[in-house]
């Protein structure tokens, strides 16, 4: 058995959804199946989902203030008073920044724009910013992606005579005194509240413009995907043009951007989500984001090719920066005492990549995790947070808010500052709420499934049905289906070996699945054995070739399994232990392992516990032993690890006519000296020296000779005895039998025996608690 590492939770629909839905029949079963799990259940919805339509989007003059916004843009223009555009150093803030600067800029405006350093300055508008922009004669400020918590910021502004202007989609707590504020959720008459930062820019530059810019939804899909805003109603309407604008796009700096990121082609919300945008951000973690404004902004293709290249460079700093403090971070983990909710800190950790190093920590080890830079000079912890989705951390902290000097977040991210002694007293309090709020299952991640398929079922058909459901993200998840199946092939891929990769063969059709570091799995998988996965459908080309697969998410096995291992002299089982309840049967010291407990068949099973896995070492003298054994500890796996070098099944066992005939020699004889006529006998008849040595124990123990210094006597007055009765002649069969049962049967003649043996597992079983 192996445990998948996240909890499966498979979307059902009610019989009566399904059959209420008779307009959606033009549609194929699956993505019907699909579009209702979405909440789509009519064809008019269907539509509009399935192919977006600009013209759906909501005018922006619906949004309040956008119109006393407009008019005070458009008169600081023609007064040409100098506008500053304040953004934010991630890939939302970035392309916001981008997306109203060129709007001013095709309007004439005498603009800049600011960025705040993440190092120096933190995040959003600050009092000494505005008082420089002041001084550089800005007397409009609009901020974009950020501003909307900026009280004491905007009071500073209306200080110093400047008009601020909020754009902003983050949650609203008290309003600061703007001279405007362009934000959905305080916009009643605006019917959808979830645009991004980017999303609001774009409406502000459409309404500056007076005419819908086409040209600016490339920079618009960057930011509404990257900054995991819901992928519905007008976001995806964005997201859906702006990845076509991206695909074509003639703006210099996204060329570059596209090359150094290697993308051709139609450009997808994966290769915004995974190259794109975390090559922008990977500039604002580093250093100052100017750098990414520039180069979406740039007319000039050389310079344009020279930042990307810097970029690209910055970005695999950040990953190496990132894979440096994560391997710190996790000999950490792994050496400290095990904590419910992790927190890690050391001097010298890059703080804008933490939240980064934070969500690799609690996908690894499915905990929270607070991941913090020493500053010494302060005395203070500095960093980020992530959870797991059933732990609100916003609230738990909002608990202990005093042990904080900084705290600020949402349910599952979270940035904070630590007095330095503060640190294991928060983490003590954390760990205190986690555990009387979950349990242990509550731990896992959770996957979502939308439907089992057969091997028959999936083809580029079914993938192209699929793929209209694109661009994919939050609350419009890819897909993920499960299969389960017994694999044809199975084999670790990678210069590491650290991917999986598996083939599945049914009906003359095949798949291929995936598993990006699911590698050290392959040991863990028993031949003929049927496997659950649970992945995402895409098309593999290569060479022209297309094919569908599986991109494998998670995996499960849920029947016992039999590891095959006989016959080899020496079974190193240090990779199959993991952290489950093992057992080793071994008469020897030398198969004792620190996560394993070891017994003989001699041990009292009164102090055995229930197993995870059993390893077996030495076939026993009694096959009854061995399923003693296995009743008492319940394994869910069995690895078979023994060798046989002197094999009682393999000898020729003597007959009964044989018997009698060497019983008769040594009656005529009377004695018989083996040391002088062993060989003899043996040409003779054609036997071996162990056979007549065993025929000659047989009979000395049944008492029908004498034996002494070799030399064989017949005993002149016999207890008439059969030869069963002798123990020799019964553990030479035995032993024989138990070869046969154990070591020379095929796999599944040894696999039933086992099975007969667990009985126990004839009623559902709970998974295992970790790993396997």
């Amino acid at each position: 058995m192996i445990k998948s590492k996240a909890n499966w939770k498979f979307n059902t629909i009610q019989d009566n959804t399904l059959q209420g839905t008779d307009n959606l029949r033009s549609l194929s079963p699956v993505l019907k199946e699909l579009l209702v799990q979405r909440g789509i259940t009519t064809t008019e919805s269907a539509s509009t989902f399935l192919s977006p339509d600009i013209d759906d989007l909501q005018s922006p003059s619906s949004l309040d203030s956008i119109d006393k916004a407009t008019e005070r843009v458009h008169r600081a223009i023609a007064d040409q008073e100098k506008i500053l555009v304040y953004g934010d150093y991630d890939a939302d803030g970035v392309s916001s920044t981008t997306v109203l600067l060129k709007a001013l800029v095709e309007l004439g405006a005498d603009c800049d724009y600011y960025i705040p350093n993440r190092f120096t300055e933190g995040y959003g508008p600050n009092e000494e910013a505005f008082h420089e922009a002041y001084r550089n004669g800005f007397r409009l400020i609009i901020t974009v992606d950020t501003g909307i918590a900026a009280v004491h910021e905007a009071a500073v502004a209306k200080e110093l005579g400047i008009d601020l202007i909020i754009t902003d989609h983050h949650e609203v707590q008290e309003l600061p005194d703007a001279y405007a504020i362009i934000h959905p959720k305080c916009s009643p008459d605006y019917l959808f509240k979830d645009l991004a930062g980017v999303g609001i820019a774009f409406k502000f530059s459409e309404q500056l413009l007076g005419y819908f810019p086409e040209h600016l939804l490339g920079f618009t899909a960057i930011g509404t995907i990257a900054d995991l805003v819901p992928l519905v109603d007008e976001n995806r309407i964005l997201a859906y043009y702006g990845l076509r604008s991206l695909t074509s796009t003639i703006n210099p700096g996204l060329i570059s951007l596209k090359r150094v990121s290697e993308i051709e082609g139609n450009v997808s919300e994966e290769d915004v989500g995974f190259s794109i945008g975390p090559r922008i951000n990977a500039v604002g973690r580093l250093q100052n984001a100017d750098l990414a404004v520039q180069l979406l902004m740039t007319e000039d293709q050389d310079e344009a090719d020279e930042i990307a290249e810097e970029i690209h460079r910055i970005n695999q700093e950040r990953q190496k920066i990132v894979n440096d403090i994560v391997k710190e971070a996790e000999e950490m983990v792994e050496t400290d005492e095990k904590q419910d909710v992790i927190i890690v800190a050391k001097e010298g950790w890059n703080e804008g990549v933490l939240g980064i190093v934070a969500s690799k920590l609690v996908r690894k080890y499915d905990r929270p995790a607070i991941v913090l830079v020493v500053k010494p000079e302060t005395s203070q912890l500095k960093g980020s947070a992530r959870s797991i989705p059933a732990f609100d951390l916003f609230q738990n902290c909002m608990k202990i808010r005093d042990y904080f000097t900084n705290f600020g977040g949402h349910s599952q991210a979270a940035g904070m500052s630590i007095p330095l002694d503060n640190m294991k007293l928060i983490q003590n309090e954390l760990n205190r709420l986690i555990n009387e709020q979950l349990s242990e299952e509550d731990f896992k991640q959770v996957v979502e499934i939308s439907k089992s398929l057969t091997i028959p079922e999936i083809n580029e058909e079914l993938v192209s049905e699929i793929d209209q459901l694109a661009p994919f993200g939050m609350k419009n998840p890819k897909p993920a289906f499960q299969i389960k199946e017994i694999p044809h092939d199975a084999r670790q891929i990678g210069s590491l070996k650290n991917h999986l990769k598996l083939q599945f063969k049914q009906d003359n059709k095949s798949l291929e699945g995936i598993g990006f570091g699911m590698g050290d799995l392959y040991t863990h998988i028993s031949p003929q054995t049927p496997i659950s996965i649970v992945g995402e459908l895409g098309i593999n080309e290569w060479n022209g070739n297309k094919k569908p697969q599986i991109i494998m998410r998670d995996m499960k096995i849920e029947e016992w399994q039999l590891f095959d291992h006989r016959g080899k002299k020496h079974v190193d089982i240090s990779s199959y232990e993991r952290n489950n309840r093992n057992l080793i049967i071994s008469n020897h010291t030398d198969q004792l392992s620190s996560m394993s407990e070891q017994i003989s068949y001699n041990s009292t099973l009164s102090t055995v516990q229930e197993v995870d896995v059993l390893y077996i070492f030495d076939l026993p003298m009694d096959l009854n032993h061995l399923r003693e054994i296995i009743k008492a500890t319940k394994p869910v796996n069995i690895h078979a690890c023994y060798y046989v070098e002197d094999s009682a099944y393999l000898k020729a066992f003597p007959s009964r006519e044989e018997f009698k005939w060497f019983y008769a020699f040594i009656q005529k004889r009377k004695k018989v000296d083996l040391k002088q006529e062993l060989t003899t006998i043996m040409k003779a008849k054609g036997w071996n020296k162990d056979n007549i040595i065993f025929i000659s124990k047989v009979f000395f123990e049944l008492g029908f000779v004498k034996i002494e210094n070799g030399v064989i006597e017949i005993n002149s007055n016999p207890v008439k005895r059969d030869l069963q009765d002798s123990r020799l002649y019964q553990e030479r069969l035995l032993k024989a039998d138990i070869e046969k049962t154990l070591y020379y049967s095929n796999y599944q003649e040894l696999k039933q025996w086992f099975a007969d043996c667990m009985s126990y597992l004839e009623s559902p079983e709970e998974e295992l608690t970790h790993g396997l």
